[in-house]
């Protein structure tokens, strides 16, 4: 079953035309019950229409000259869905993803623009796709044309990562039975973020554990409402914060829970159109650095986090005026690192959108960049969180249970007195920045952003090792040795090597002995 075909313009959905596209008899698991209708599920609902109102900013005259730029083929699309051919087009590709984060506050990282870190891929790297060059240029063109969301799922599930190859086991996916029409495809990916929510689902191998088998090689793309696609969510941030809080107790989790779920196919057919590797194991191993996705996934997550560090540091600086501690040196000075992280981020999504590496007829982000971005990524936003928690300390503790408190006259005149800020700020203007500092942090959708954060793009020790890898494969380190060469080789035993420094001999009371 292929997404719906809303209308024949080549421009992109409107919000509207999104929430009615997720009516296709997609899958979706929850509570142990089968969604039947996405767009009116407590777990969903909102979700889906904060992603509504990336598709209308699309369309809204005040917002069109950032985020869009013409298609070749008579049409507009999001300027990240195309491949840059000019550093000026690799910075307006940033600035649309900027644009379109503040549409939720930096909080949704896998909202559509998202996936145009692949997309745009596959316009400039069509050769690398072998045998399926054809399949990738014409998903190049389809994705534009109508801005589709399609998620990605990339990892495999960890289950019997003991084996010495990916392959080895029956939970991952593999190619079950091929025919002329397509491949019949079963096994599971994690995590599956957002999927609930999407029109298309890509799906590849990137991990550690090496594919040997041939059958466990398949990159293809899979319409989410396809027979035999099932996605098993986790528990729903949004659906808890309405049965047990209101949007004022939880203003983040109420509308931008991009539920993480287990996706399994169960002896789906994809046809051979949406195949993008089969068969090779090289290529298939290959996929993440090879296909150039992980420099340009780098700069939209590093500017997608620069946003929500905007959001974070303006609540922190309201939070800390609440509580009469802003001109305190030792939070100041906390909150001064906490703005240096900021700064960071913007720092190298400028460093990246700014680069000028040529790739096949297009510019990507230097890799440098987007690997320091994932390392300091998973350490900056613990410690961030880290710093909020010392500074507001017990101010994101006592607050009422529930917006419904302040509608009690028994209470309310309490809270009115004893539940204050600072600065003639009264107490439903307090809480109401405390409880979305605390849905930042330290609520379950909180704790979910830390852990996304922190493992996002990919594992600690790999995005570690990618700094190095990168320093050695570009020459950096060599260049690095070489200066510390130079500098040792104007001393030795004797002294100064270079005639424009003196040497001590005259003033050493050791060389007098």
């Amino acid at each position: 079953m292929n997404a719906p075909m809303l209308q024949q313009a080549l421009v992109p959905m409107t919000g509207q035309e999104y929430l009615d596209s997720l009516n296709d008899d997609r899958e979706v698991w929850i509570y142990g019950e089968r969604v039947r209708k996405i767009t009116e599920h407590p777990a969903f609902r909102n979700s889906a229409r904060m992603v509504a109102r990336f598709y209308d900013a699309l369309h809204d005259p005040a917002r069109r000259e950032v985020l869009t730029a013409p298609t070749e083929w008579g049409g507009y699309t999001h300027k990240f869905f195309q491949a840059p051919r000019t550093v000026e087009e690799q910075v307006a590709s940033r600035d649309a993803i900027a644009e379109s984060q503040r549409i939720s506050y930096g909080w949704m990282g896998r909202s559509p623009d998202y996936k145009g870190s692949f997309l745009a891929t596959l316009g400039a790297n069509s050769a690398y796709y072998k045998g399926y060059e054809a399949n990738a240029l014409a998903w190049y063109r389809k994705a534009q044309e109508r801005t589709w969301y399609i998620n990605h799922a990339i990892m495999n599930p960890p289950v019997d990562r003991n084996k010495p190859s990916a392959d080895t086991s029956d939970v991952f996916i593999r190619v079950v039975k091929e025919t002329d029409a397509g491949l019949y495809i079963s096994g599971a990916k994690v995590v599956a973020t957002a999927s609930a929510l999407t029109n298309y689902t890509f799906v590849a191998h990137a991990g550690q554990i090496p594919i040997k088998d041939p059958a466990y090689a398949p990159v293809f793309i899979v319409p989410t409402g396809t027979p035999g696609v099932k996605m098993i969510s986790r528990i729903s941030n949004e659906q808890r914060a309405a049965v047990l809080g209101s949007p004022f107790d939880y203003p983040l989790s109420s509308r931008m829970d991009e539920n993480d779920a287990i996706l399994v196919l169960d002896n789906v057919f994809v046809p051979w159109e949406n195949v993008f590797m089969h068969g090779d194991v090289e290529q298939a191993n290959d996929f993440a650095p090879g296909s150039g996705f992980n420099a340009r996934a780098a700069m939209h997550g590093c500017t997608r986090l620069a946003v929500k560090l905007d959001f974070i540091v303006g609540v922190l600086s309201k939070a800390l005026k609440l509580t009469g501690t802003a001109a305190f040196h030792g939070v100041q000075s906390r909150f001064g690192e906490v703005v240096a992280w900021r700064n960071t981020m913007w720092g190298l999504s400028d460093a990246m959108a700014k680069s000028n590496i040529p790739w096949n007829g297009m510019v990507q982000p230097d890799a440098r960049f987007g690997a320091a971005y994932r390392t300091i990524s998973q350490v900056a936003f613990p410690m961030i969180k880290q710093i909020i928690e010392a500074s507001v300390t017990s101010g994101l503790i006592y607050l009422p249970s529930h917006a419904n408190d302040f509608k009690v006259p028994e209470i309310r005149g309490y809270l009115d007195r004893y539940v204050r800020g600072s600065g003639g700020v009264d107490a439903e203007g307090r809480v109401k920045v405390m409880k979305l500092l605390w849905d930042c942090i330290g609520s379950e959708f909180g704790g979910r952003s830390e852990l996304y954060e922190i493992n996002y793009l990919g594992s600690n020790d790999v995005t570690r090792l990618a700094n190095l890898w990168e320093s050695q494969g570009s020459g950096d380190m060599a260049n690095m040795e070489s200066l510390v060469d130079r500098c040792m080789g104007e001393y030795d035993l004797d002294g100064w090597t270079v005639p424009d420094l003196v040497n001590n001999d005259d003033v050493s009371v050791l060389k007098r002995r």
